[in-house]
């Protein structure tokens, strides 16, 4: 896979708290530039990113982001709204406590009423890799799986640490075959994101990926 074909993977991501308008715009002008997936940019962009671009653009936004505990409700809420101002792609968080309290069914529930908001647009779902066991990925994988989620998705690329290969090849093993990998958090090479593609992940959440084109063809 040629990197041009790598970079047809990437969510092209800008999600930092300090974020301009100039920041995100750039992230837009690369993505039309490079043909990336999509744009992933926070949820108060997006209707001013949809004004400016219109459908030439994928736009993809964060819901209960980075961390994950807001109330069903107000995530439902968010979906509804950043499908109102033109996003097409929904990452969302789950609540984390939940897994750790070990109240699986509560996690898959909510997944549940956010993919019904989403209706037939594509939902994946963060599961913050660094902060679960084995067990608690496994049971994810099937929360994911049983709630008809698109992609199940790594990281936020704020926790401690961000995608592992091990990670992609256990989700492998226990998502469903309707169910997608997405690797996000500290891929910043083009070595990196063919690792992680080759190891069958469908997309890939990166900042990098203008810097990489640019060197590849510098």
């Amino acid at each position: 896979m040629n990197v041009k074909e790598m970079i047809s993977h990437v969510d092209h991501t800008q999600l930092k708290a300090f974020a301009t308008w100039e920041d995100i715009v750039k992230l837009c002008d690369e993505a039309l530039e490079f043909g990336t997936a999509s744009v992933c940019i926070p949820p108060c962009y997006v209707k001013r990113v949809h004004q400016k671009y219109g459908n030439r653009l994928n736009i993809c936004t964060v819901i209960g982001f980075p961390l994950g505990y807001s109330v069903t409700e107000a995530k439902v809420a968010e979906t509804r709204k950043a499908l109102e101002d033109g996003a097409q792609e929904i990452d969302m968080v789950i609540n984390i406590s939940d897994v750790k309290n070990g109240d699986y069914d509560k996690v898959t529930q909510e997944i549940i009423s956010v993919k019904r908001e989403c209706l037939n647009h594509v939902l994946k779902v963060i599961i913050e890799t660094c902060y679960l066991t084995e067990e608690e990925k496994i049971a994810m994988c099937k929360a994911v799986t049983d709630a008809g989620a698109e992609f199940i998705k790594t990281s936020t690329g704020f926790g401690t640490a961000g995608a592992q290969i091990a990670d992609i090849r256990l989700f492998k093993e226990h998502i469903g075959d309707a169910v997608r990998i997405k690797a996000a958090g500290g891929i910043r090479t083009k070595e990196a994101m063919e690792e992680f593609l080759a190891a069958g992940c469908e997309r890939i959440g990166c900042s990098a990926a203008g810097d990489i084109m640019r060197a590849e063809e510098g």
